[in-house]
């Protein structure tokens, strides 16, 4: 079961690098040749300054994502609690954003989004289950 765990959290990551370049192609078209003026207008003056157009990932108050975000412990089961928090989390932020939103598009891609985001976390249960019972049989605990 382990080998397939390792496949599982291989599939999960290659997806949530698909899910940022979907944010950040959203970003780029919904940005895409809009005046710095506007920019200003709607509170983006600051970002526009430093960085025009281009995409810089930064949370919604503009703090700029850091490897310091990630959390890893070195401990499977405590590590895999932590994925099954984050999307979880990101659940709750997809959601808060079509809140945010009354494009069509875009609320239609932040909705794919957050599924796929429930299914993530389906599926590291499922990892977390294997993990445990492998850990067990080794007697780790």
């Amino acid at each position: 079961m382990i080998k397939n765990t390792k496949g599982l959290l291989t599939d999960i990551g290659t997806e949530e690098l698909a899910h940022l370049e979907v944010i950040a192609t959203l970003i780029y078209k919904l940005t895409k040749g809009v005046p710095a003026e506007k920019m200003r207008e709607v509170g983006l003056g600051g970002f526009y300054t430093q960085h025009d157009n281009a995409l810089y990932y930064a949370d919604a108050n503009g703090v700029p994502w850091t490897a310091a975000y990630i959390q890893a412990t070195g401990d499977p089961i405590a590590d895999l609690h932590e994925d099954l928090a984050a999307e979880q989390k990101a659940r709750a932020t997809y959601e808060h954003l079509i809140n945010l939103t009354d494009d069509p598009g875009v609320k239609d891609a932040l909705r794919f989004l957050r599924e796929r985001e429930v299914v993530h976390f389906q599926r590291f249960g499922e990892a977390l289950n294997d993990v445990q019972d492998f850990m067990g049989r080794k007697k780790c605990y």
